[in-house]
């Protein structure tokens, strides 16, 4: 069978004109691609509503009123169900709606998810209370940031520390380390300053040790000290990064990089923090009690480190000291001419890293020998 040159012609025709209709319809509708302005970067951060095409446009002030009203009157019943439904409509898209309620003026927007939180954290939903606490931050810039700021704050603290409520009261939910990091790295983003970013870098760091993740411990203290440098947790911070290299010493006969770094910790912290630092205006006379407690054992428990690293470093002079006395001839060139010199050089430095340990009293021994 022999096909007509002609309908196949028009078949490509016909199939080109579909899909140069499907490419401009993709082009005029598609919400992809760069925000042209400010409004449109804060409509992007939410969900959108539709299925295929999603529509991200604020909604219309008359269903963001009637939406809300009519949430607030569930609320008010004890229809938390409802309520937390219409509450969540505001998660999709964008409404700078004002509605006046018993002659107060109330922020649709923002306040139909800050509504939608407090009922999320009510029923154990932690994490979605926190996204929504979120999309406040980020998309309401206006609107009462201290509250948000503090409300994120002892979320993320609650899913890092408290046991998760089980959802339905029956499936039990998992803490994620990961995600744990992740929410208090997103707080010092959307919170930086002395208030609130500090607290979250020194909660980000001590669920990093507990995590075993080091690396990102540091990472965090390293940033508290370095952009909050006069902020009272500056100090614990100090601690506990010469604590993290400790932890990281595998003692005198191995790499002293760690070694090294723990004594200059425990050196600054205790050249830094002679007094522990001065009352915050945002800390309570509460917590400032216990703090200066908290300072006195870390100042004792940082002089005993101080001594244990150099007397690591004392050690591992030493060792090194030994291995040039006994091998030295095999590497060093003019070792005859040198003769014990390089060994002596080592031992000198035992001793004047530690001069009351142990390895420098061998080593002025070994000294003594050679003299001998």
């Amino acid at each position: 069978m022999v096909s007509n040159p002609c309908s196949i012609l028009n078949f490509e025709v016909k199939i080109l004109k579909i899909t140069l209709f499907f490419a401009l319809w993709s082009s005029l509708f598609s919400q992809k691609g760069p925000p042209r302005n400010t409004t449109e970067k804060e409509e992007y951060l939410f969900s959108g509503t539709g299925f295929f095409i999603k529509n991200r446009k604020p909604y219309s002030d008359y269903d963001a009123k009637k939406w809300f009203k009519d949430a607030f009157y569930y609320q008010k019943k004890g229809d938390i169900g409802k309520a937390l439904s219409l509450y969540e409509k505001f998660s999709k898209r964008r409404s700078d709606a004002v509605v006046v309620i018993d002659s107060k003026k109330i922020k649709v927007g923002p306040e139909s998810l800050l509504q939608a939180a407090k009922i999320r954290e009510e029923k154990g939903d932690w994490s979605k209370s926190f996204s929504h606490l979120k999309l406040i931050a980020k998309a309401y810039t206006d609107y009462d940031f201290e509250v948000i700021a503090d409300y994120l704050l002892n979320i993320s603290e609650k899913l890092a520390r408290e046991k998760l409520p089980k959802k339905w009261g029956v499936i039990p939910r998992f803490r994620s380390g990961t995600q744990d990091r992740l929410r208090f790295n997103e707080i010092v983003e959307i919170a930086r300053g002395p208030k609130y970013a500090p607290r979250a870098l020194m909660i980000l760091a001590e669920i990093s040790i507990k995590d075993n993740k080091e690396e990102e411990a540091i990472d965090a203290l390293e940033r508290l000290i370095n952009l909050y440098p006069d902020h009272f947790l500056s100090e614990k911070a100090y601690f506990q990064l010469a604590q993290i290299y400790e932890g990281l010493v595998s003692g005198p006969n191995y790499d002293q990089g760690a070694t090294l770094k723990a004594l200059n910790f425990y050196e600054d912290y205790l050249i830094l923090y002679k007094l522990p630092p001065v009352k915050d205006r945002h800390e309570s006379s509460k917590d400032y009690l216990v703090r200066i407690e908290s300072f006195k054992t870390r100042k004792e428990l940082a002089e005993k480190g101080r001594s244990k690293m150099r007397s690591t470093l004392s050690k591992s002079k030493l060792e090194v000291g030994k291995y040039v006395e006994n091998y030295g001839k095999y590497f060093i060139t003019r070792w005859r001419e040198l003769g014990n010199l390089p060994a002596t050089q080592f031992y000198n430095e035992a001793i004047t890293i530690a001069p009351e340990s142990e390895a420098a009293r061998e080593a002025e021994e070994l000294i003594q020998n050679f003299q001998n």
